[in-house]
């Protein structure tokens, strides 16, 4: 199972996704600003290229299963840049709006969609954006919550109420849609991390109580990733490779991990941690 997952071509975009939401977050700590630069940095780590805005006209935003056209973004560049500017202005100034940061959350990637600035990359650029928001605003401390769940579970009203708005001014559905999401995702996160903690601490009493190699740098290592290998703990504990090695070994005996190769490669995999992530 792992390895067909980590095999995937999709576990670059992943990869991509993670490195593009790191990104925009460390930025926004450092600057206390959130810019079209940054918005443009976002894109270009998801796609893994720098086309920018659009250029060219031809863009429609089609029905998957009929291929029926269902919105035309702006076309003329100058309007793609000039409406991209008045949202950059929305996002840091409060003085043009006194809702509440939820409700303007959502007013912020509902016009982001709209727009469809780039060629590729809208649907995932605009989910960072909006965590980002929440942490530019101080109404999170890190990253953590995971909306792009909800909203791709949700997608066909998600999309149906995005299209709403733009046909008959219809805000009150999105909005409750949209703070629905967060409720939920928020809770489910706090599950999430709770569920954590527990393994977390049943794993620290139980290979502390077996083997003398225990250490919080190690309990770390098995909890930082769903995953490990031989180099990770090398690194993370300071030892040699083959002192690695046999801890491993004896943490596969032990039933604390589960050994699986794909092809020279050996990855260690915290299975219960696995599942927690991967539970529906």
């Amino acid at each position: 199972m792992f390895g067909a997952y980590y095999s995937n071509a999709s576990a670059k975009d992943v990869q991509n996704y993670s490195h593009a939401l790191k990104t925009g977050y460390e930025t926004i700590i450092k600057k206390g600003i959130f810019t079209n630069n940054q918005i443009l940095d976002i894109q270009a780590c998801i796609e893994q290229n720098r086309a920018g805005f659009r250029k060219l006209p031809g863009t429609e935003l089609k029905n998957d299963r009929t291929g029926e056209t269902v919105y035309t973004p702006p076309q003329n560049p100058m309007d793609i840049i000039r409406l991209m500017s008045n949202l950059e202005k929305y996002i840091n100034d409060d003085s043009l709006s006194s809702v509440d940061l939820l409700i303007k959350m959502a007013i912020i990637h509902y016009q982001f969609e709209s727009i469809h600035p780039f060629y590729d990359g809208n649907g995932r650029t605009g989910r960072i954006i909006n965590i980002l928001y929440l942490v530019y605003k101080g109404l999170l401390d890190i990253p953590v919550l995971y909306l792009s769940r909800f909203i791709i579970l949700n997608k066909s009203d998600y999309y149906r109420l995005l299209q709403k708005v733009r046909d008959t001014d219809c805000w009150e559905e999105w909005i409750c849609f949209m703070l629905k999401g967060i409720e939920e995702t928020a809770q489910e996160t706090i599950r999430l991390i709770a569920d954590i903690r527990a393994l977390m601490i049943d794993y620290k009493t139980r290979i502390r109580g077996e083997f003398r190699f225990y250490s919080q740098d190690l309990l770390n290592n098995l909890f930082s990733h769903p995953y490990t290998k031989i180099e990770f703990i090398e690194k993370d504990l300071g030892i040699h490779r083959q002192t690695a090695s046999k801890y491993l070994v004896e943490l596969v005996n032990g039933g604390f991990l589960r050994l699986e190769k794909i092809g020279k490669h050996h990855f260690y995999i915290n299975e219960p941690l696995f599942q927690i992530f991967s539970r529906k």
